[in-house]
């Protein structure tokens, strides 16, 4: 039996606040003033510091901006805020020597430290490797020596949008890469006796930066490195529920597995909006233990750094090829009228009479013991219970949903499609066995363990290891809990699993209080399967909607980024699966978009680079014509669609 833990790590100290060890998990975010306005940045700091924020780090992009943190730092402790300053470090070691005898920690990216990016690809010989490795030493030294004698501490963090062409060259796009462009920097620093460090594995794909944090802990391991504490983050996370859930299914996903010491959640949004979605994330580790302990396994089939989808049969429309499907819980409220199912996506048009499914229109409903009150549209299927089913004269348009006493006397079954129910606690040898012989069911998996994603996963090993084969739907429930709250730990304990390539399907369910008025009940379950969509998008298994990469603004953003990326939004979200990158500066915006299909960077005032994939295709837009000339550049690949007569006729009923 095992129960929840984190990892063990070096203590660091930055200024006042320790990390890693046995210290909370810290929170931290931003500025986003321009660091040479000393008094917008100290009263936006002082915004974030009350808000929560432990480290509040502060771009110094050259030498001018890392003499100012001086002028900052010393207003901030003269207003009484002993808060540790970190210093953002990107292209410029001399910013970074100078930073460090200023502020608490300096954070550099080694993919641009001493490398410059032009997409080039690069052979080397291993003698022509190892001079490359010499002329970072040299370049890098300095900055150690100046950590050492200040007692400065140091955060290597690697950037999966700003490889450089060397590490690219020889490992590629890959977390390997990440790693590997981390841990050059951490040698020297170890041959030079520095271990005030603390290490980062950041990318705008969850997937890709959960691969990446579980890989660096590996080699750590391997490699005889000491154990570094964490710092997480899923980078350009965007705005919104969007951002949100996309930095829960990274972040939360690495706390499950009991990794991170420090959280920044990177939102395109004011810093200090962020620190409350951080410090729900990490309080909830705070409570974890006691939980009931989960069983061990004794082989793990799931390789934690790499993507492999877990093989299922096909059951009608589960399983095997199919996407993910999402299951709309209505067990606590009767479908009594067409307007009770917009909230799942599906709108009842009365002009021409019929139904359309949105992008994001639930697959099921669940109905429990009160079935829907008319046939459901095409497109949309329920679930009822077991003994409501045999009981209904429709039984081959609804199907069963059995629990694990049943399981054993199932008779009257639906010939293709039987949903059972099982929580974690049922688990036991005799229902494997019970399992081996099914072919037309779906497991829905619940648990109400605390630690409800490491129950989860335990479930769907075991059913690898009894070599069974079929379709789980990833079921939770939550009771009284905020709407954020609510955000943050589905997407934490659905994505984490989904990610693993564990999950068929998703439902999601939330106790209210039975006397709300129907459309607040109504409003709940509409935030539900937005949620679970939000989900399946953040952890790349069922593209729905448009997908933004955009940064979180700081001291180098040319543009009001939260202002343009509404605009964009605006005129493209309703293209389905395009990645459109929106990055305030050149720093991380071409790399950290890499996987986008269009960006729109920030390279000078007022003016927009706009790119197609990795390739700029316009230069110097003038910032007022560049979402147009976005929209043009889309329109030209033929992957632009006008927003058609069937949605604006929704959206007037």
């Amino acid at each position: 039996m095992t129960a929840y833990s984190r990892r063990e790590t070096r203590e660091v100290y930055i200024g006042d606040i320790p990390l890693g060890g046995t210290n909370p998990i810290r929170v931290q975010s931003m500025t986003t003033v321009d660091t040479m306005n000393t008094q917008g940045s100290v009263e936006q700091a002082i915004r974030m510091i009350e808000a929560g924020c432990e480290y509040v780090r502060i771009t110094a992009p050259s030498i001018n901006e890392a003499a100012n943190l001086e002028n900052i730092k010393k207003e901030l402790r003269k207003r009484g805020y002993s808060t540790p300053l970190v210093a953002d470090i990107h292209f410029t070691p001399n910013a970074a020597e100078l930073a460090a005898r200023i502020v608490e920690k300096v954070r550099i990216n080694p993919g641009n430290y001493a490398d410059k990016k032009k997409f080039e690809q690069i052979r080397y010989t291993r003698e022509t490797y190892l001079a490359e490795l010499d002329r970072i030493r040299d370049k890098f030294t300095p900055l150690v020596k100046i950590c050492k004698e200040y007692g400065t501490a140091m955060r290597i963090g690697t950037n999966h949008g700003s490889l450089s062409d060397r590490i690219m060259s020889r490992y590629g796009d890959t977390p390997l890469g990440m790693v590997e462009s981390a841990l050059e920097f951490v040698r020297i620093c170890e041959e030079m006796d520095f271990f005030n460090i603390v290490l980062s594995m950041k990318a705008s794909n969850p997937v890709v930066m959960v691969q990446a944090y579980r890989l660096l802990v590996n080699r750590l391991e391997e490699g005889g490195l000491q154990p570094y504490p964490l710092h997480l983050g899923v980078t350009e996370a965007g705005e919104a529920e969007d951002g949100r859930i996309k930095s829960a299914v990274g972040i939360g996903t690495l706390l499950e597995d009991g990794l991170g010491d420090t959280v920044r959640v990177s939102l395109t949004e004011e810093p200090e909006f962020e620190i409350p979605v951080a410090k729900i994330l990490v309080d909830r580790y705070h409570e974890r233990i006691p939980h009931e302990k989960i069983r061990e396994i004794a082989v793990n089939q799931v390789d934690p750094f790499q993507y492999n989808r877990r093989k299922t049969r096909e059951i009608l429309n589960f399983g095997a090829g199919n996407v993910p499907r999402v299951i709309a819980d209505y067990s606590h409220f009767p479908i009594l009228k067409y307007e009770d199912l917009r909230p799942i996506g599906h709108v009842y048009l009365p002009e021409p009479d019929k139904f359309i499914m949105k992008d994001t229109g639930a697959d099921y409903v669940y109905t429990g013991k009160q079935p829907a009150g008319f046939d459901l549209p095409s497109g949309l299927k329920e679930i009822q219970d077991s003994s409501v089913w045999l009981e209904n004269g429709r039984k081959n348009s609804c199907f069963p949903m059995f629990g694990r006493r049943d399981l054993a006397d199932i008779q009257n079954r639906h010939g293709e499609l039987n949903f059972i129910r099982l929580n974690m606690a049922e688990t036991d040898d005799a229902l494997m066995e019970a399992l081996q012989g099914e072919v037309t069911a779906v497991i829905v998996a619940e648990t109400s363990n605390k630690h409800a994603y490491a129950d989860l996963r335990r479930f769907f090993l075991l059913l690898m290891e009894h070599n069974i084969d079929l379709p789980v739907v990833i079921s939770r429930s939550y009771e009284r809990i905020s709407t954020d709250s609510l955000l943050l730990y589905g997407s934490t304990d659905i994505g984490g699993l989904l990610i693993d390539g564990m999950g068929d399907g998703a439902m999601l369910s939330t106790a209210g209080d039975m006397r709300d008025d129907r459309p607040a009940r109504l409003n709940r379950i509409r935030f539900n399967n937005d949620t679970l969509f939000g989900i399946l998008q953040a952890a790349r298994t069922r593209v729905t909607r448009t997908e933004y990469i955009s940064c979180p603004s700081c001291g180098r953003t040319l543009f009001d980024l939260q202002e343009t990326t509404a605009r964009i939004r605006k005129r493209t979200d309703h293209l389905k699966g395009i990645k459109i990158g929106i990055m305030g500066c050149i720093v991380n915006g071409p790399g950290e978009m890499a996987d986008a299909d269009y960006g729109y960077v920030g390279s000078g005032k007022g003016k927009i680079t706009l790119y197609r994939g990795k390739e700029v295709v316009k230069r110097s837009v003038p910032a007022g014509d560049a979402v147009d000339e976005l929209i043009s550049l889309i329109a030209e690949d033929g992957k632009w669609i006008e927003p058609s007569a069937v949605l604006d006729e929704e959206n007037k009923i």
